[in-house]
């Protein structure tokens, strides 16, 4: 018994050193000649840990499996049904995974990143009162939960409480005041509210911590469309267009920008290059009043015609 004792322990050892230098797969060897050991099978610890480990190398099956096992033999063992939930969660089991998220919390109500993830669930469900109340709960636990204070936010903005909504995105850039989605977020909030002065400043924060998330450089020539400034949204786009030419809506939006200040072959070529990059705009154009001006040119008449044979 002393001998497979040392066996037992040696192979627990020599895995968990591996793990700690992320040889996962060798690891996993020596885990397995651990499990082999009928010790190793009634050990939680050992179980929990080969879950873990088939779980971060995406073995979702036999992580499965191992938590079943560590519950079979405690069942009070709130990570493991929490393990259950993201892999549920992350193969659309939604049902299946808020069970689980539930039954973590039930064995432990402080679980934070359980009321995370069945807020998740709540919000994909649309019962936004309940996502709320269980964000709140995972912000309650631990309070520097940045993306928790971005989730309720941005579901308070859906439904239009948007004062609220800027409360808590205030609260996430208290955690992390350089993360560019907040910024966009409160962007958004902002002009929402008529504060259009502080929106166009946080959209401007957003793109000087990442350039290459569009939607911030359309967000904001929008805005200067909409005061009828086109050459200042033509120019804030254009840079956007300049950081990421691969995004065929900044094109698009480009565009309908150059047929308002009546430079309609610049507009049809910027048409052009958004169909290029996505098909959707085609189906599109066809429908847009706003791109009436282009249709006279015999360029775009040879496009729908080169599209339709």
């Amino acid at each position: 018994m002393e001998n497979k004792n040392y066996l037992y322990n040696n192979y627990l050892n020599m895995a968990r050193n591996l793990r700690t230098e992320n040889n996962k797969l060798k690891a996993l060897t020596f885990y397995k000649k651990a499990y082999a050991l009928s010790m190793g099978k009634q050990d939680t610890d050992l179980l929990m840990d080969m879950a873990l480990l088939y779980d971060e190398i995406g073995f979702s099956d036999e992580a499965e499996k191992k938590y079943l096992e560590v519950i079979e033999l405690d069942e009070d063992e709130a990570i493991a049904y929490y393990g259950l939930a993201i892999i549920y969660d992350e193969n659309g089991e939604l049902e299946k995974a808020k069970s689980y998220y539930e039954k973590a919390i039930d064995k432990n109500p402080n679980y934070d990143k359980a009321y995370f993830f069945l807020a998740n669930i709540y919000d994909e469900f649309g019962e936004k009162d309940k996502a709320i109340l269980y964000y709140k709960k995972a912000i309650e636990i631990n309070p520097n939960d940045f993306w928790a204070y971005v989730n309720v936010s941005c579901i308070l903005e859906e439904i239009d409480r948007n004062e609220k909504a800027l409360h808590y995105i205030d609260k996430a850039l208290k955690v992390d005041n350089k993360n560019y989605k907040a910024l966009f977020n409160k962007a958004v909030i902002l002009n929402k509210l008529d504060r259009v002065t502080e929106s166009i400043e946080y959209y401007n924060r957003s793109i000087e911590e990442n350039p290459e998330y569009p939607y911030s450089f359309l967000n904001l020539a929008v805005i200067y469309r909409e005061e009828g400034d086109f050459n200042k949204a033509i120019e804030i786009i254009s840079e956007g267009i300049r950081e990421n030419s691969d995004e065929g809506f900044l094109y698009y939006n480009r565009g309908c920008f150059y047929v308002n200040i009546e430079e309609n072959l610049k507009a049809f070529q910027d048409i052009v290059k958004s169909i290029e990059l996505n098909e959707f705009f085609l189906d599109y154009m066809k429908e847009d009043n706003e791109l009436d001006p282009i249709r006279q040119l015999k360029e775009y008449k040879e496009l729908i015609m080169d599209k339709e044979q």
